[in-house]
């Protein structure tokens, strides 16, 4: 069960209260922030973990992945890193259409 992100008002969560969103033990967010690298919570002092909106989100994507989709945790690892890869590569195009663009508009004001 993934929550509501867009309904989280808090700035930080507890593993507990992230845990009992997914309904999923603690000990499991503990292993899945081992596993991923994209899943890094900060510490407070006591080294008790503060999750950000930004980290129930990336809970939300492993969790789908894990226990909706079926994926072993290579392939979610796998699957997060070719998503990220095609992200980078939509933002590169972007760019490169916005450079194309505003050189077509100079172009068309110096006619």
């Amino acid at each position: 069960m993934i929550p509501n992100i867009s309904a989280l008002t808090k700035l930080y969560y507890t593993i507990g209260e992230v845990a009992g969103m997914f309904d999923v033990s603690k000990s499991l967010i503990r292993y899945w922030e081992s596993e991923f690298s994209i899943l890094k919570p900060g510490k407070n002092r006591k080294g008790d973990r503060r999750f950000t909106k930004q980290n129930i989100e990336q809970l939300a994507i492993i969790y789908h992945l894990v226990k909706e989709k079926g994926y072993t945790l290579d392939g979610a690892k796998n699957e997060i890193k070719s998503s990220r890869s095609a992200q980078k590569a939509r933002i590169q195009l972007l760019e490169k259409l916005i450079q194309i663009k505003d050189g077509l508009a100079n172009l068309k004001d110096e006619l």
